[in-house]
């Protein structure tokens, strides 16, 4: 029985960004005019300041408690992406005096590699951890890898290609022991499954608002408090956020990740059964179709993102031919890139079956005939394009 066609074209790409709730664009508009609450969040001097400062703070303990974290623990940013450089760069540089020796995985987002790569120009060695076939990271390999002079372990909680789940909680009780910095890239991760900082033991943190139905341009970075963690600042000018990230806040930007969050918070587990109803749905789909790979452990990764290797087809060509489907062939960041996904090469995935993967992913707003739908489409298309071989 065919499934009834949707609305076209059906988006599924939420590991690249998600909509803004409406709700959250709602309260982001509010602080955008002139009858609005517009003013600069640091001007103490008047009411308008005043109003801007408590807007923020309310975003603050939002996003507070959806990560379990002191609020004074986070810092305001642009995004992961500038989250990840202010804790990679801002720990190195601070604790350099203690060794230069730097722990991550070859599969980190570009966000992760490309800064290690910086640091790497400026004197520090790193270390780059192959992946299991799994698309994890295990609590050995990171122990074999500790040195003397290691001061910081780099890991993401959630892969953003395959969705594995990396074993954040047992690598920060290792990292303790040994007096080591655990940085978590968790852009997939919050929002999405349940991420408690202070049971999780990491020193610092970074996350998006665009992941979690929040505004782009926007982010934090959870810098522990107790006991305190150094950060060598990299934007400078006026001593904002305790020296840490200079620059005039943005309070439509902050207001609007701490709406994302409160509803996060509050939609966590009926958001997270549903994307597992889609992903159930969209394998059972697929089922009738032969010659499929799923990259990425099934049963240790986020119910959201589904990787999928499809043998004898070409994976521009049936991205072409999906065009009803929006969908992607890895991160958002590396779209540009001709060679194949090194996520999925550093999986041990040929080139010609690292091109022939799409990366589907599920939202709050994705239904089960889309999916439905999808499945029938990506089964039907694949069996054409096979066939014209």
């Amino acid at each position: 029985m065919s499934a009834e066609k949707p609305k076209t074209p059906i988006y599924l790409d939420y590991a690249a960004t998600t909509p803004v709730d409406a709700d959250v664009a709602k309260a982001m508009a509010a602080c955008l005019t002139r009858d609005g609450n517009f003013a600069n969040p640091a001007s103490r001097s008047h009411f308008f300041g005043w109003q801007a400062e408590a807007a923020v703070e309310k975003a603050r303990g939002q996003l507070a408690n959806l990560l379990n974290a002191d609020p004074r623990s986070l810092v305001w940013t642009s995004g992961a992406t500038e989250s990840n450089n202010l804790a990679l760069k801002g720990l190195a540089f601070a604790y350099q005096h203690k060794g230069k020796h730097i722990i991550t995985s070859s599969i980190e987002h570009k966000a992760v590699l490309d800064p290690c790569g910086y640091l790497q120009n400026n004197g520090f060695d790193v270390t780059y951890l192959a992946p299991q076939k799994d698309g994890c990271i295990t609590l050995e390999q990171v122990k074999a890898a500790l040195r003397e002079d290691t001061i910081i372990v780099a890991l993401m909680q959630v892969n953003n290609e395959t969705g594995a789940i990396n074993p954040i909680a047992s690598i920060a009780q290792l990292c303790r022991s040994h007096d080591v910095l655990l940085h978590v890239d968790a852009a997939q991760s919050v929002g999405k499954i349940p991420v408690d900082v202070a049971a999780l033991g990491v020193h610092t943190l970074a996350l998006s608002a665009h992941k979690f139905y929040g505004p782009k341009g926007m982010g934090a970075l959870y810098v522990q408090r107790t006991p305190e963690v150094q950060l060598s600042a990299q934007i400078h000018g006026g001593g904002h956020q305790r020296g840490m990230r200079s620059g005039t806040l943005a309070t439509h930007q902050i207001v609007g990740l701490g709406a994302a969050a409160a509803k996060a918070q509050q939609q966590l587990k009926q958001d997270q059964a549903h994307t597992k109803s889609l992903r159930q749905a969209f394998m059972q789909g697929l089922s009738a179709l032969e010659g499929i790979r799923r990259n990425g452990d099934e049963d240790n990764s986020l119910d959201a993102i589904v990787n999928i290797s499809f043998e004898g087809v070409e994976g521009e060509t049936l991205l072409t031919a999906l065009r009803d489907l929006a969908v992607s062939t890895g991160s958002a960041c590396t779209s540009a890139s001709v060679e194949p996904s090194y996520v999925l090469s550093a999986l041990g995935i040929t080139p010609a079956l690292a091109h022939a993967s799409l990366r589907f992913s599920f939202g709050r707003y994705t239904t089960l005939a889309e999916v439905a739908y999808a499945a029938e489409k990506i089964v039907a298309t694949v069996t054409t394009l096979r066939a014209q071989r």
